[in-house]
């Protein structure tokens, strides 16, 4: 569905953005309201924990003040969104992202004077009724404690790393909005390839198509290499020396604090995918043989190896993905039906909206959905991958308050990955279309190999440029260039026939602008499979837990909240057990493909 510009685009197909604000004046009377009221915070300064009461209704005005700045903020962005060239959005994103800085720097003083205050102390305030909600929240804090700065220091801090967001708009403008990568032909159609519509082309059955797009997508990509380079590199290099300046050992190290996620998550992972890069060649072969090839190129990685060319309308996809996620019960099923009759997901794509996919939300508004639809199926599972994080928004939002309501990245994507799981295999077993039963299959196949193995090759690029960049080295564009090469070769092995550029495949990861992303999808499908299978098999009573994991929000940590389902994430059992999986999946296409 590609429109020329959002004009264009059917009301039904556009989100709802009237339950945050029903015009831009609504937006500009909200913004200067608070603008003249959130300053009061200050007035807590020195006095956080005078008292229980005291140490109350600072977090509670704190937490009521972040609240309303966050609707402006997220309401900004989605508009900032719909249209990248627009000014007058870029305005409001700009004045919204600084007022909500000066208000973070503003209170910046409120996580030091708690740490700074003695222990015991605190202990003794959160035992009190009016704090004991709080309870977790302060605990996590004063575990941090040896992390944490003097309010001076933090309020600096929070000043200095304000504009941090630039290098992900630059990136992010420079591929969807700045470079023109022209128009290519294939089968009588006519396509402007942009960051949205390449990854269509790219699974096209025409092999030449493929490669055109490749080439001309990537040589343009290229010519930047070192801007690219230079504003990834700067990025990190925040990133690398915040870390030093909190004290921690790497950049790694101060990332796994934030969520106080054990190292074991990480070695398990990387130690198992590793040990059975084998499964991910044996993908790799089924591709080639697919395809027909005697070697695999870059561009052929993501063809489309099924003969048949469904289409899906937007209506085909909210019926599919309403009838798979009934397998979770009533609650579930009405939130996905609230989520299509009160328009909460923008479909189309045209020029300047911003590429990809994601789903956002805010305390006290209902979440919403950016697609780029294109009527394939992974544009189907990709629907059902963001109603995952809406309902855990949702219902996390329904179960908890502001400050324990938001969902750890590490758990956010189990809910998602579940939700494409559960579709492809509600196709499978209910669909009498054979071509429509192997797509399910290998999407299955895709999503896990896309999300483990994929996550984790990219991964390591980021992985080894903060090791890097921690020792103080000094890296460039061909430490990226050279080291993704390395890594390719290494998990390819004789499968993939790398071209020079092949390596500058960094330049469209838009992960690495968050630091250390990309291994949770890792362990986010890993999880999701286990959470799956076991509702499917109506094992271990799973879907009643799984729901009250959806509920859970920030009341613990995300390895616990994981480990109270029976899903332990520092055990390399886990991993393997999905890579078998994996594998199985493997064979049940070639097995459903020969019958």
């Amino acid at each position: 569905m590609e429109y020329n510009n959002r004009n264009e685009v059917e009301k039904d197909y556009k989100w709802d953005l009237t339950s945050y604000y029903k015009t831009a004046k609504d937006w500009e009377k909200d913004y200067l309201k608070i603008k003249t009221e959130y300053s009061k915070i200050k007035e807590y300064k020195g006095k956080v924990t005078k008292s229980a009461n005291m140490l109350y209704q600072t977090l509670e005005e704190y937490f009521a003040y972040d609240a309303r700045l966050a609707k402006l903020y997220v309401y900004a962005n989605l508009k900032h969104d719909e249209d990248l060239e627009n000014s007058e959005n870029d305005l409001m994103l700009s004045k919204i992202h600084k007022t909500y800085t000066d208000f973070i720097s503003l209170s910046s003083f409120i996580e030091p004077e708690i740490i700074k205050t003695e222990t015991s102390k605190i202990k003794k305030m959160l035992n009190t009724q009016k704090l004991s909600k709080y309870r977790f929240y302060i605990e996590n804090m004063l575990r941090t404690k040896e992390h944490t700065l003097s309010a001076t220091e933090e309020e600096l801090i929070t000043k200095l790393t304000s504009t941090n967001s630039a290098f992900r708009n630059v990136n992010n403008t420079l591929l969807n909005s700045v470079l023109d990568y022209g128009t290519i032909n294939d089968n009588g159609t006519t396509t402007k390839i942009t960051n949205s519509s390449y990854r269509i082309i790219m699974q096209s059955k025409d092999r030449n198509t493929r490669k055109k797009a490749y080439e001309m997508l990537t040589t343009t990509n290229q010519k930047f290499k070192t801007i690219f380079a230079e504003n990834l590199i700067s990025s990190m290099k925040n990133e690398s020396t915040m870390a030093n300046i909190r004290k921690f050992n790497s950049s790694l190290e101060a990332e796994l604090d934030s969520s106080n996620i054990p190292k074991d998550v990480v070695t398990s992972l990387y130690n198992v995918v590793h040990k059975r890069l084998n499964v991910y060649q044996k993908y790799l072969r089924l591709i080639k043989t697919s395809l027909g090839l005697e070697k695999l190129a870059s561009y052929d990685l993501s063809a489309q190896i099924l003969t048949d060319e469904m289409s899906f309308s937007v209506e085909d996809a909210q019926y599919l993905v309403t009838e798979s996620t009934k397998i979770y019960g009533k609650e579930y099923a009405d939130i996905i039906s609230k989520a299509f009759n009160e328009n909460w997901i923008d479909y189309c794509s045209y020029k300047g909206k911003s590429s990809g996919g994601y789903c956002t939300s805010c305390y006290n508004a209902h979440p919403v959905i950016l697609l780029n639809f294109f009527g394939k199926f992974t544009d189907v599972s990709t629907i059902a991958h963001e109603l995952g994080h809406a309902v855990h928004y949702y219902l996390s939002q329904k179960s908890n308050d502001k400050h324990n309501y938001d969902n750890d990245i590490f758990v956010a994507e189990v809910a998602s990955l579940t939700n494409e799981l559960i579709l492809s295999y509600f196709i499978k077993e209910n669909s009498r279309n054979k071509k429509l039963k192997l797509i399910a299959i290998y999407n299955m196949i895709e999503l896990i190999q896309n999300n483990l193995f994929d996550a984790c090759l990219e991964g390591e690029l980021e992985n080894k440029a903060y090791e890097m960049l921690d020792k103080n080295e000094i890296i460039g564009e061909e430490f990226l260039t050279n080291t993704i090469k390395e890594i390719k070769e290494k998990y390819y092995g004789k499968e993939v026939e790398l071209d020079e550029l092949s390596s500058y495949s960094w330049i469209r990861r838009e992960h690495y602008f968050y630091p250390f992303y990309l291994y949770k999808y890792a362990t986010g499908v890993v999880a999701a499979i286990t959470v799956a299978t076991k509702i499917i098999k109506n094992e271990d009573d799973m879907q009643q837990k799984y729901i009250k994991f959806l509920k859970s929000g920030d009341t613990n940590y995300p390895v616990e909240l994981l480990k109270n389902i029976g899903i332990d994430m520092t055990k390399e059992d886990v991993y393997d057990n999905a890579i078998s999986f994996f594998s199985n999946l493997i064979d049940e296409f070639n097995e459903e493909s020969d019958s």
